[in-house]
């Protein structure tokens, strides 16, 4: 097999005088050097760039040519390059097309065809499984090599390929592989994106392909019934240490509940699931599968952390959760379709930090600023009025309601600079008519979102 280290090519606009030459380096030795293809009277046979090469091995002669490119595509070019000089390396042709035929185009563009629907919107992954027939990025292709069983990867660039392990991936592809493995995912489970942790990324992994949650509903069971028991660990209030607790989610009954004893018949704290939230914070809570849970008590904004040792435990938990508060939500929403209500179920926060808070004193704490829309009035300025006082940090900002103005300080410029974007992301977006109630004096779930959304309760430290 021949590993290609390098291609160099150098690009001629059709009907230029000088077609130029294309240099092709295999394991750092210079092989061949020829023109870009021509017909037979010398002129370009087409009106749009192309590049073709010929190599030599001891094997064979072999002819390939990328297909043809708009003057805008050029600058990609070099990817497709290497897809091609990738499948002559394993001595095949992904399209199923002859390399001499000088009409038909090279094996690279089945690969793009492949690579399409690459999981965390990854565009040009360099690794690949050869026994599933997808592509995958580097974080994902550690995930892979965990369950080795079932999926084995390569790289794309690096190492060899046989023929027969281009034709699978060839034949398959992440979107083929994608209606295979995600034919029933249910509406609430989370799909992680490329910003999201890793637990959720490999038991996202783990479910597709190894234990074809998708394809077998019955496997869903952990995370649907509507009905959950189990221990996790959850951090003390005071001491802030870990304790072993026995928690319940129940559709049913409509909450999510703890005890500080596993035998206990009254629970410590219940958690309604209209104004519950769930997100995963593993560095604030020190630990990969840490769980942040957020709800509403007294009308105020309170918050437990809690994590399992297995990633798959704690990420069942959580599409739970996500299981339980859909299932809510149709119901206090029956004209509301699933893609309006999936976005709603959890929540992770634009901005979480610390920020000193001054103003009117209330006769009790608030804890929370309602933002609604600039529609309705809510305005976020730089800045504090001029005659504030007894406030330490320097870089102000004013939130403007309606009723009354929320003043803020940060440590630093910078820092104001983030909160400003995070407000004025909640101010720009139009209110819905649920989140009307949410008004001051109103509370419901949509008003606990939008409040959720730049993560302003509890601007002091935080209180279980």
């Amino acid at each position: 097999m021949i590993d290609f280290w390098s291609v160099q090519c150098r690009f001629y606009p059709a009907g230029a005088a000088s077609l130029g030459l294309t240099t092709l380096h295999i394991s750092g030795v210079l092989l061949a050097t020829v023109p870009l293809a021509v017909g037979s009277t010398g002129s370009p046979q087409r009106s749009r760039p192309a590049l073709c090469w010929l190599i030599h091995t001891t094997r064979r002669e072999v002819s390939a040519r990328v297909t043809s490119l708009d003057r805008a595509e050029l600058n990609d070019q070099p990817k497709a390059v290497k897809a091609s000089m990738w499948h002559i390396n394993a001595g095949t042709t992904l399209a199923g097309t002859s390399r001499a035929d000088p009409d038909e185009p090279a094996g690279h563009v089945a690969l793009a065809e492949a690579r399409q629907g690459v999981p965390f919107a990854l565009s040009d992954p360099d690794w690949a499984s050869f026994t599933l027939g997808v592509f995958i990025c580097s974080t994902c292709s550690g995930i892979h090599r965990g369950i080795s069983q079932i999926s084995k990867v390569k790289s794309v660039q690096l190492d060899a390929w046989e023929p027969v392990e281009v034709e699978f991936i060839a034949s398959t592809g992440n979107d083929a592989a994608k209606a295979k493995y995600e034919q029933k995912v249910p509406p609430f489970y989370y799909r992680p994106t490329a910003s999201d942790c890793q637990v959720l990324k490999d038991q996202w992994i783990r479910a597709r392909y190894a234990r074809k949650e998708f394809i077998y509903t019955e496997r869903q069971e952990p995370y649907s019934a509507g009905y959950r028991e189990g221990v996790l660990w959850k951090r003390g209030r005071d001491n802030g240490q870990f304790l072993s607790r026995k928690f319940i989610l129940s559709e049913r009954e409509g909450v999510f509940k703890y005890f500080n004893k596993h035998d206990a018949r009254e629970p410590k704290a219940v958690m309604k699931i209209e104004c519950l939230n769930a997100t995963f914070q593993p560095v604030k809570i020190g630990n990969p599968n840490g769980l942040q849970v957020t709800y509403l008590k007294d009308n105020s904004t309170r918050n437990i952390f809690v994590y399992h040792e297995d990633g798959k435990e704690v990420v069942d938990w959580f599409n739970a959760i996500r299981a339980a508060r859909f299932h809510y939500l149709q119901v206090a929403f029956p004209g509301a379709s699933d893609v309006d209500l999936v976005p709603k179920l959890t929540r992770n926060y634009i901005k979480e930090g610390y920020m000193e808070k001054t103003g009117p004193k209330d006769a009790y704490a608030r804890g929370e600023v309602f933002i609604g829309s600039k529609e309705n009035h809510y305005l976020v300025l730089s800045g504090l009025p001029p005659s504030t006082q007894g406030y330490h940090w320097q870089h102000g900002i004013t939130i403007v309601t309606p009723d009354r103005k929320f003043l803020f300080t940060c440590e630093t410029e910078f820092e104001q600079h983030l909160w400003i974007e995070a407000f004025q992301k909640a101010i720009n977006r139009p209110m819905l008519p649920q989140e009307y109630a949410g008004l001051p004096g109103r509370r419901s779930y949509w008003s606990f979102g939008r409040l959720a959304r730049v993560s302003i309760s509890r601007l002091g430290k935080w209180q279980p």
